[in-house]
Parts: C-alpha cells; sequence; structure tokens
C-alpha cells in the first residue's frame, strides 16, 4: 500500500527522514561530533588538522586506522576521505594511560528507567579534560553494560554523594526536565568553620556568573539567581555539620555562597582562594567536605515518589 503525501496547491508535506544513530559506545566512553561547516579542505584530515590544532596529525592518523574516526552513516573514514560540508563525523577520544583514582561508586538503586549511585570524591561524572577512563559514567557503562547510560544532572569532581543516571533514551528528557524545572528536593551537608554572628537557618541570594579565572564563578550586582538554604545540624571545636538545600542550580553555588558567608566548606581548592591544579599528583587525602546527601522527586513515568539517600558520611 503506497503512502499518501498530503498536498495544498503548489505545497507537499515533506517528511523528515530520521536521525543518523549515533556509533556505540568503545570500552565505555562515547564518540564525540563535530558538523562540518561551509570550506574547501580537501579531505577531511585536512579539516580535522586545521579545526583542532593541539591534535597532531600523527594521532588523528592513528585514530583513523583504528577506526575511531566514522561518518554519520557509519562509514570508517580514512586520511583519503574527502571533505563533505554540512555533515557530521564521529571520532573518540584517546588519553594516554589514566592512574585509577582509588576510590569506588556504588550503585543504590536500579529499575528499567533510572539507577542512583553514590559517587566518591574527586571522580568526575562524565569525561572531560583529562578524564576519560576515570569518570563515573564510563565506569558505569562498563561494570552495568548499558551504554545507553546518561547522567540526569551533575555534581562537581569534588563532591560525593548521589548522581541520578537515565537507562531509557525515549524517557530521557522526562527525568532531565525534573531538574531544569526545580522538581527535584536536594539537600547537600557540609563541614565548615563556624561564625559566632551568623543567624542560622538563613537564607542566602545572590548573582553568580563565571569569573575571569577558570572554573570559578563570582558574585555580582544584579538580580539573585541563586539561591541557598542553610542551617546547622551540629557542631564539633570550631567546625559544624550545615544543611545545604539549594533552590536554585548555579555552578559551585553551594560552594560560592559559603564562602561569601566567611564559612568556606573544608579543603575547598577554588572558594574562596584559587589554589593551582595539582594535575597527576593529586592530595587524595583532603576531600572537599562537601556531599550530596538526598534527592526527592515524583517519577514522572509510575508516579512513585522516589527519595535517594547517600551511605557516605563527611567526617570532621
Amino acid at each position: 500500500m503506497a503512502l499518501a503525501t498530503r498536498q495544498t496547491p503548489g505545497c507537499r508535506q515533506r517528511v523528515k527522514a530520521a536521525p543518523a544513530q549515533q556509533p556505540p559506545s568503545k570500552d565505555g566512553v562515547g564518540p564525540s561530533s563535530v558538523a562540518l561547516p561551509a570550506g574547501t579542505w580537501p579531505t577531511i584530515m585536512d579539516f580535522l588538522c586545521a579545526h583542532f590544532p593541539a591534535i597532531p596529525h600523527s594521532e588523528w592518523l592513528a585514530r583513523m586506522q583504528r577506526g575511531d574516526v566514522i561518518a554519520a552513516d557509519g562509514q570508517e573514514l580514512t586520511p583519503a576521505s574527502p571533505y563533505q560540508p554540512h555533515s557530521k563525523i564521529y571520532y573518540y577520544r584517546s588519553l594516554p594511560a589514566e592512574p585509577r583514582i582509588p576510590f569506588d561508586e556504588v550503585v543504590l538503586y536500579q529499575d528499567e528507567y533510572l539507577i542512583a549511585v553514590d559517587k566518591p570524591h574527586f571522580l568526575p561524572v562524565t569525561p572531560a579534560g583529562r578524564y576519560l577512563q576515570e569518570t563515573l559514567l564510563v565506569r558505569l557503562k562498563r561494570s552495568l553494560g548499558i551504554d545507553t547510560l546518561a547522567p540526569m544532572h551533575r555534581i562537581d569532581r569534588e563532591t560525593a554523594g548521589l548522581v541520578l543516571f537515565t537507562i531509557q533514551p525515549h524517557t530521557r528528557n522526562l527525568y532531565q526536565t525534573l531538574f531544569r524545572e526545580r522538581s527535584v528536593s536536594k539537600e547537600y551537608q557540609a563541614i565548615a568553620p563556624l561564625r559566632s554572628d551568623l543567624v542560622l537557618p538563613t537564607t542566602y541570594r545572590s548573582r553568580l556568573v563565571e569569573s575571569d579565572a577558570f572554573m570559578k564563578m563570582c558574585e555580582v550586582a544584579g538580580e539573585p539567581n541563586a539561591e541557598t538554604d542553610i542551617s546547622l545540624l551540629e557542631t564539633q571545636g570550631e567546625h559544624g555539620r550545615y544543611l545545604l538545600q539549594p533552590v536554585s542550580g548555579q555552578k559551585h553555588q553551594l560552594r560560592a555562597h559559603m564562602a561569601a558567608l566567611g564559612i568556606p566548606i573544608v579543603n575547598d581548592r577554588i572558594y574562596p582562594h584559587l589554589y593551582p591544579d595539582e594535575g597527576a599528583a593529586q592530595d587524595y587525602s583532603q576531600p572537599l567536605q562537601l556531599l550530596a546527601k538526598s534527592v526527592r522527586f515524583t517519577d514522572p513515568i509510575s508516579g512513585k515518589q522516589h527519595q535517594f539517600d547517600s551511605q557516605l558520611q563527611l567526617r570532621f
């Protein structure tokens, strides 16, 4: 039976072709992609060397020899593959052997649609910079064998605690929307100095924007875009255990707000003072004393009330 095309005078309804499927992960790592703009590069290799000047020709050659540079139709590209503007290609990142981050994640909950995981300090959630295999997402893809995992949200590499992942691509947006629309109740705990003149509980609001310093946020005048409820749970000596409840979700919000109040979180290497990156010489003995402790929300598919609590503990 032939498919009919609905037409009006001078018009024909066009049916969009299904988008090309992304190539699968390799060893738990999904491919990156780049759109090919209009240009006159003779080959894909010429474009890649011009577009990524920090990556040498020899590295792209090695990737192509491994089959790690792929056209949108799944064809492996070679150094002689002609440049085709207005298309997309995929490539797999490669890094030198990464030292293992010596802490393990723990899966707390798993069903057909989502996974709740306790992330240790120092482990990034997703690949970036010098971290690829040693990331929570890649570790989980490899250990669970689920290539479609995607994070519902992020927490800092230095922060420990709960991270949620979706499993099914067709329901991913439903869960991620919960965070975008602030329909998830989140609680964090932090160890920080005491301040006798600070009246608690309190709500702290400010406007946070990217600063000139890499990775650091700063407060500026203007309409607040970040809000945190802060209360004190217990004290020990000169420090307290604080309950932090972010109303908004700005980058580094909790760390920036605690520092702005004069009670920076213990072992914070960014707020209030930005210290040099330790690189491979990471000191694992002084983790940031910040923990994503609890999340609560209504499941958008089942209507079930979820509450997940981290099993990790901060110590004075």
